[in-house]
């Protein structure tokens, strides 16, 4: 019996006839080369990057054949945030942020490039020709092999001309890509169901003059096919009000506001049509001496012979190629009632745009089918507009979203555009490409600005990937931190060095745990006794140097030979004793070496003196292993005697960690402490560590507040940001007038400036966070989002309120930091839920 049904089934209707070599090819002999486009990602690119990719896609497309169609297709798909719960060993503020972000919506980006070639008579077929049309499609012969060949070569040609943008990159698509695997759905699969992010099942796709819907989702398609639909100026940029300032600008493509800035799923397809350019010069020639001869039976026939002598006059006069163009933006939901909205929509970003947007229903079914990758020849010739290649390219979309760093070290930052977790490596990475020499890293951020936030969230990180931290702090803004660090590892990690009267900083630098005394160990010791010993303006005489040199030795010798107690009290006996002896028997004079004065000197230290807690401390601690250590100098920070020392100390302990802890990652972060280091002749001790470090698989962290701190120090000038390749600012809109002296103080350019300035200029009301800008060699930089979980919060606050609550409540849970977040967390959220 006869199938009288008025329905056809895909595989009869179907355009594809194969893919072959990586092409496809369709049943009427089109071939169609695929790429997979990576664009920059969003608010990093400055108004001179975006005019290389335009004048790239130009030289490309210039390039190729007549007859071709280049048909550019985004993707942009709503999806969630789906959290890592399978890492057993993942610590509970690692968890507590994947909790906090989980099924976070964002709008996932794909940008792809199919390059057709196809017939004259093809590239000008109108939508009753369509192939949706037509009851049969039968295969046409390939056309002839060097048709073919030069056609290929000319994609070949095209794809290295926008690779050597450097800011574009096209990958070639495989016959996997398109046509998928038992366990992956190709592109055409994902076209044919709307579904780029999972397999989906092949539905029904209904056509009518009402509507297309594939499966459940309903399709709306707006479309600019009309030169009337055009604003009367294009850029291949835009500026961005609401991240821009009197002072600054911040850029996106012409062509944003259909892109990442439309947050719902939708397609936007870009289509170039590249004919015989001669031809249809010499047609529209013809066209305006018809229009000329019949200007006096209507005004509208005068009116378009200008601009048809206009486009002619273009044309000849700068050499430009005629072509066709069509831009299109498809949008789908499932929920008819949301349709409207997204009309709406979709309707908003083109106007905004300076475009006139038309809601297409009449050629609807046409544009979505020749929407299928391959299928691009197939499209209705009536749709598109007369334009030339320059002016058509600016409807590009020339950004993506934040992508996540390919490095298995980094942090969890989040994007400003959708708050998704990004994984951003700032120092392993970079350092591999050769974006940066040095892991060093430079923090300036005003009060208030988060600063404190990041740096804390930054060394977490850190440390849960196996890294020596050493915090040199003035301000307790990481104790919360490291007494849950502390509780965590029952007191074997997590030490915290502060001065109280009743518990004052105490060390014991003599005391190692595997009794090695190397070189380094050797001089930190010398530098430690000649800090007590001299004034800065007494430099030691070359006798008072060995002297030394040979105590101390002698000393370390005792130590290895005997059971005696590593101390500066039994060091300070040694001399008394066994080195006075030794001195006697060499007859050294007390002119070259006073030991009466050195022992004097030395005195307040020993025992029964003013300082004896200092170098004495009876827990026997050997730092080099300890993966967490914070010194909090705020209460000595100006005292004559006890804050070299403590420097020195901490100096030596990382400096220690630096030169033994082989193919170990540590870093030194130093809070505002730095200007009292640098003040006290200490000096070199920064210079030093930020020129060394690096070559020890470490980094040293400086941050300051104020910019006065970097224009008069020249410590900070010359050591610190010369030898910093990593800046990480924050807000800065405080000293917006005093920006030009930062900029010009960082070598910042003004793609650097407009991102600065727009730190926090547009956070979303609904998300608590504060926005950081981090910038890597002078050439890859943008804002980031330091966005955190509840638990983190409470981990890293300097709120004196919310901190004494978290110890306090830690203190009746027998000091468990942990339990005690657990507990205000739970709180909090009964709360919420009353």
């Amino acid at each position: 019996m006869r199938n009288t049904a008025k329905t056809n089934t895909l595989e009869r209707m179907f355009p594809i006839l194969s893919v072959e070599n990586n092409c496809i090819v369709s049943k009427q002999a089109d071939i169609t080369v695929c790429y997979k486009v990576i664009l920059p990602e969003i608010f990093t690119i400055s108004d001179k990057e975006y005019e290389t990719i335009h004048s790239a896609w130009h030289k490309a497309i210039k390039t190729l054949p007549e007859f071709t169609v280049i048909h550019k297709q985004d993707w942009f798909v709503k999806e969630s945030y789906e959290a890592d719960f399978k890492d057993a060993e993942q610590s509970y503020l690692s968890r507590s942020f994947e909790r906090h972000f989980n099924e976070r919506p964002y709008l996932n980006h794909s940008c792809y490039l199919f390059i057709t070639k196809t017939t004259k008579e093809r590239i000008k077929s109108q939508s009753n020709f369509s192939s949706l049309t037509r009851g049969e499609l039968i295969p046409k012969e390939m056309r002839d092999k060097d048709t073919v060949q030069s056609f290929l070569e000319a994609t070949t040609q095209l794809e290295k001309i926008v690779n050597d943008s450097g800011l574009i990159s096209l990958i070639k698509l495989s016959e996997e890509d398109l046509i998928g695997s038992e366990d992956k759905s190709g592109l055409i699969e994902q076209y044919l169901t709307l579904s780029p992010s999972k397999r989906g099942s092949l539905q029904d796709i209904a056509i009518s003059a009402d509507e297309v819907r594939v499966g459940d989702n309903r399709i709306s398609l707006h479309t600019l096919s009309s030169t009337d639909d055009l604003p009367s100026e294009v850029s291949y940029l835009s500026r961005y009000e609401k991240l821009s300032t009197d002072k600054s600008s911040m850029t996106l493509s012409f062509a944003s506001p259909v892109g990442l800035l439309l947050n719902c799923n939708h397609i936007y397809n870009q289509y170039l049509f590249i004919e015989d350019s001669d031809y249809n010069l010499k047609q529209f020639e013809k066209s305006a001496k018809n229009m000329h001869s019949l200007a006096r039976y209507s005004r509208a026939n005068q009116i378009n012979k200008q601009w048809i002598e206009e486009y002619l006059n273009e044309a000849h006069s700068k050499g430009l190629t005629s072509i066709k163009a069509h831009f299109n933006v498809m949008a789908w939901s499932d929920n008819h009632s949301e349709l409207k909205q997204l009309k709406n929509d979709c309707g908003s970003a083109i106007a905004s745009m300076d475009c006139v947007p038309r809601h297409n229903t009449v050629d609807a079914p046409a544009l979505y089918w020749a929407g299928m990758p391959g299928n691009s020849a197939d499209f209705p010739s009536e749709e598109s507009f007369y334009t030339f290649i320059e002016p058509a390219l600016c409807f590009f979309t020339g950004e993506t979203n934040y992508q996540n760093s390919l490095s298995p070290f980094g942090i969890k930052m989040a994007d400003r555009l959708t708050g998704k977790p990004i994984h951003l490596d700032i120092s392993d990475l970079p350092m591999k490409k050769g974006i940066i020499t040095n892991r060093n890293k430079f923090i300036l951020g005003p009060s208030g600005s988060g600063k404190s936030f990041f740096t804390n969230h930054m060394v977490r990180q850190y440390y849960e990937q196996n890294a020596h931290v050493l915090l040199v702090d003035t301000g307790n803004s990481y104790q919360g931190l490291c007494e849950l660090i502390k509780a965590k590892t029952k007191g074997t990690d997590g030490l915290y060095f502060t001065y109280t009267e009743e518990n004052p900083i105490a060390f014991n630098p003599f005391y190692t745990d595997d009794g090695v005394f190397d070189i380094e160990k050797r001089e930190s010791i010398k530098t430690l006794i000649l800090t007590l010993w001299k004034r800065d303006d007494q430099p030691p005489s070359r006798a008072e140097e060995v002297a030394l040199s040979n105590a101390v030795s002698g000393y370390i010798q005792k130590l290895q030979n005997s059971d005696i107690k590593p101390s500066f009290n039994t060091f300070y006996e040694y001399i008394k004793t066994d080195y006075k002896a030794e001195l006697e028997d060499k007859q050294v004079r007390e002119k070259d070496f006073d030991l009466a004065n050195f022992l004097n000197v030395l005195e307040p230290y020993y025992k029964g003196g003013e300082y004896d807690y200092l170098l004495n401390s009876e827990s026997e601690l050997d730092l080099l292993n300890k993966r967490f250590i914070v010194f909090e100098i705020d209460a000595i920070k100006d005292h004559k005697i006890l804050f070299p020392i403590v420097t020195i100390i901490i100096m030596e302990v990382f400096i220690n960690k630096m030169r033994r802890l082989k193919g170990q990652r540590k870093l030194i972060l130093i809070e505002e402490a730095w200007k009292a280091i640098a003040k006290e002749g200490m000096a070199s001790y920064i210079k030093y560590l930020f020129k060394t470090v690096r070559k020890f698989f470490g980094e040293a962290i400086i941050v300051t507040q104020e910019v006065d701190d970097i224009i008069q120090s020249p410590i900070v000038k010359e050591s610190i940001i010369n030898n910093s390749d990593c800046k990480i600012l924050l807000d800065q809109r405080k000293y917006m007038n005093k920006f030009d002296d930062i900029q010009a103080m960082l070598g910042l350019t003004d793609k650097e400036k407009a991102q600065i300035l727009s730190i926090n200029l547009n956070n979303n009301p609904n998300r608590l966070y504060k926005e950081v800008w981090i910038g890597l060699g002078g050439t890859h930089s943008g804002v980031y989002a330091t966005e955190v979980s509840y638990s983190e919060y409470l981990a890293y606050t300097t709120e004196e309120t919310e901190k004494l609550q978290v110890m306090n409540l830690a203190n009746e849970l027998d000091g468990n930091v942990e339990m005690a977040i657990k507990r205000l967390v739970q709180e909090k959220q009964e709360e919420y839920n009353q």
